[in-house]
């Protein structure tokens, strides 16, 4: 308190004397979430009149001065903190709209990825690849982008980060400012390191997280600093070897600390030393202990104030809503994928209207991709329209490893295992192997070349097999135990709608195998159903607007499939051409923020004459992992129901009660029949069954409980499900 009362006299008196106008120079700590107190700081700033003639900063330091040097109010900036999920922006999670279709259908399964280096299986540099930070900052500072100089800006800037080969502290000032940024807030084992002129740099404070000493090199006035480091740990806190592994990155951190204080003429340092680097949940605590702090200080920022007279001219920034022509569009720094492969993720093509925040959002889709590690772009003026440059940073990162953990009543117990390899035989191409062990071992094999706007193609491997016991229309047997192979090889065509539709065509090699010892043959072996070969074509259209695989919202989603049996190894003798055709159709919307109603419709048709009871569609239990003709219906064994035919429509009412946690009520009605849509009556003989379940959303993916039963047989099950589907 004496300091702020000296201080409070003595500006006055000292710039009094010189007659000058003084230079005031604000510097922001790093500190991670607790970084948010600067932002209460610059309201009180604000509020008292004071003009801030320069900004540095390190980290969340950097963060929130480089938004406020290039133009943002501290109310604003306020705001985007309070809206933003910062959990979710640092774990690189991308809104499910942005993701490629190919990983809306084969991803979204896996609980650990792990890169691979030279053969070898590694860990990776940081939790997450720091895409989405740099995405989010680009859209905030678009309408500074084309500013390359950061002293140009309407607060001359700069930030602070380090040297990971040499610890050096490295001062940005120029060049892209949300690079810097990213850059100078790269926390170790948090966030990928990045580089910028053949540096790779990490989180500032490793070097100088609280830059005083830099800012008075510059000669300003008077230095504000506000101060949201943490201090050393005390012995009795050191409690693990995380502990130790931070207290070691400290001492360099905190070496000079006190000299730097002693630089600062006004030294700000909030009350928040119970919170922590990721406290983001605590925001609004946060800010009000840097309100608290920055209210002791009033009288010196009003002091300042008044000695600032000649204010500056406000700064002419971009309105980045207005649309402009993109006429041209430059690419720099692929190799290993096509201009048209990303052009076609960012869905832009010369002569399109865009604005800055529209850009932005597209160069989110093609960081979903997860084929960069970084993505920056600058517009330049043209005699007619703008320029659009994309300065890209493929991932060296070509082969990775995810695991994956599962158990239901049908496949039972099963790890996955999948390698992701890129760039195998050509560019835009991957391969992903599926391999699951466990009680019930089978794989998945894709390999896609992503052409982008132009037509793609693929190829695809499945092995299948699962036994289960099953309702018998044999004479004197109720259930029969099924075992039930399926090896299946397709090749097709298609191409993709602004990452909601897929459309295609492709021939598939399908060799079916089902049997049961239930039944015997007169030499005692197992009777056979079906042990054919069989060679199709088909055709498929998706769509998939949901905004979460399991727990989706909002949205719709529509799968429609044509298929048509060419030819057969015919093991019955009693093979003739048919066709199949299934759908499934379904809608989500939220009410009342946290109860979803979700409908789901779907069918299933055969045409043509097929004396095979392999190819019924078979209705029953409860699985999102079923394959071919089986169908989910609660209230009823797996294929109870069974014929050629049938409709089905599913009422799910989900309530999320507390954070990921929900309560389910289900309702399903279907018609199985030889043909359902014979006769007048389309509701006759339709069978219904319904459930109540909870589950819960993990890290391992979704677990539920759900208790069924059916009014038609009084027959009552349990469902339990671990882990992502797969």
């Amino acid at each position: 308190m004496k300091r702020i009362l000296c201080l409070t006299l003595f500006f006055p008196l000292m710039f009094f004397a010189q007659k000058k106008q003084p230079t005031v120079g604000l510097v922001l700590s790093g500190g991670g979430a607790k970084g948010f107190a600067h932002i209460s700081v610059l309201k009180e700033i604000e509020k008292s009149g004071v003009q801030i003639d320069y900004v540095a900063g390190t980290s969340m330091g950097a963060i929130v001065g480089g938004l406020y040097a290039s133009g943002y109010s501290a109310t604003e900036i306020e705001t985007i903190i309070k809206k933003t999920d910062f959990f979710k922006l640092v774990q690189d999670v991308n809104p499910r709209k942005a993701k490629p279709f190919f990983e809306k259908e084969h991803g979204e399964k896996h609980i650990l990825v792990l890169p691979i280096n030279k053969g070898k299986v590694g860990l990776p540099q940081g939790v997450s690849k720091g895409q989405n930070v740099l995405v989010f900052l680009t859209e905030l500072l678009s309408r500074v982008d084309y500013i390359q100089d950061f002293s140009k800006l309407p607060i001359p800037f700069f930030c602070i980060a380090t040297d990971v080969e040499t610890g050096k502290q490295i001062k940005l000032t120029k060049g892209s400012l949300p690079l810097a940024l990213r850059a100078s807030g790269s926390f170790p084992t948090l966030l990928d390191p990045i580089e910028i002129d053949s540096k790779l740099l990490i989180d500032g404070g490793v070097a100088n997280n609280f830059p005083v000493d830099e800012m008075r090199r510059l000669g300003v006035d008077i230095i504000i600093g506000v101060d949201v480091q943490s201090k050393l740990y005390k012995k009795e806190n050191i409690k693990s070897a995380l502990d130790v592994l931070n207290q070691i990155s400290s001492y360099k951190m905190y070496e000079n600390n006190a000299e730097k204080i002693g630089l600062a003429d006004v030294y700000i340092q909030p009350d928040i030393k119970e919170y922590t680097v990721v406290s983001f949940d605590k925001s609004k605590e946060i800010l009000k202990r840097g309100e608290v702090a920055a209210k002791q200080f009033t009288s010196v920022f009003d002091s300042i104030a008044k000695l600032q007279v000649t204010k500056r001219k406000p700064f002419d920034l971009k309105n980045s809503d207005v649309q402009f022509s993109v006429n041209e569009i430059e690419i720099h720094g692929i190799q290993d994928y096509t201009r048209a492969y990303i052009l076609g993720k960012l869905k832009i093509k010369v002569n399109d209207k865009l604005n800055y925040k529209e850009i932005a959002t597209k160069i989110g889709f093609l960081s979903a991709t997860e084929n960069f590690t970084i993505i920056d772009y600058t517009i330049s003026n043209l005699k007619e329209g703008k320029k659009l440059i994309l300065n890209i940073k493929e991932s060296p990162q070509k082969s990775i490893v995810r695991l994956g953990v599962h158990y239901d009543l049908v496949y039972k117990t099963g790890v996955l295992i999948n390698y992701n390899q890129k760039k195998i035989l050509s560019k835009n191409d991957a391969l992903s192997l599926d391999l699951i062990v466990g009680d019930k071992p089978r794989y998945n094999l894709h390999y896609f070349v992503d052409n982008g706007f132009y037509y793609s193609y693929g190829f695809s491997s499945r092995y299948n097999a699962f036994s289960a016991g099953v309702k018998s229309n044999s004479p004197g047997v109720n259930e029969i135990d099924l075992s039930y192979v399926d090896f299946t090889n397709r090749a097709y065509v298609q191409t993709t709608f602004d990452r909601k539709f897929a459309l295609g065509i492709g021939v598939e090699h399908q060799k079916l195998s089902s049997k049961t010892k239930t039944i015997s043959t007169p030499t005692n072996e197992p009777y056979v159903f079906d042990n054919s070969n069989y060679v199709n074509s088909y055709g498929f259209l998706k769509l998939d607007t949901y905004d979460d695989k399991y727990y989706p919202t909002k949205g719709i989603y529509f799968d429609g499939r044509f298929k048509w049996y060419m030819w057969s190894s015919n093991f019955n003798n009693d093979f003739v051409q048919f066709s199949q055709i299934k759908g499934k159709i379904g809608f989500a919307k939220t009410f009342f923020n946290n109860l979803t109603v979700q409908y789901t419709s779907e069918a299933g048709f055969t045409l043509g004459e097929v004396k095979s009871k392999a190819f019924d569609f078979l209705l029953g239990g409860y699985n999102e992992n079923f394959i071919n003709n089986f169908v989910s219906f609660y209230g009823y064994d797996i294929s109870e129901l069974s014929e050629q035919t049938f409709l089905k429509s599913t009422f799910h009412f989900r309530y999320n009660f507390y954070k990921k946690q929900y309560l389910h009520v289900l309702a399903n009605f279907a018609r199985v029949d030889s043909s359902v849509l014979n006769g007048i009556d389309l509701f006759n003989n339709t069978k219904s069954g319904y459930a109540l379940g909870y589950s819960i959303n993990t890290l391992i993916g979704p677990i539920d409980v759900k208790y069924s039963w059916s009014p038609d047989t009084n027959k009552k099950y349990w469902y339990f499900n671990l882990g992502f589907w797969f």
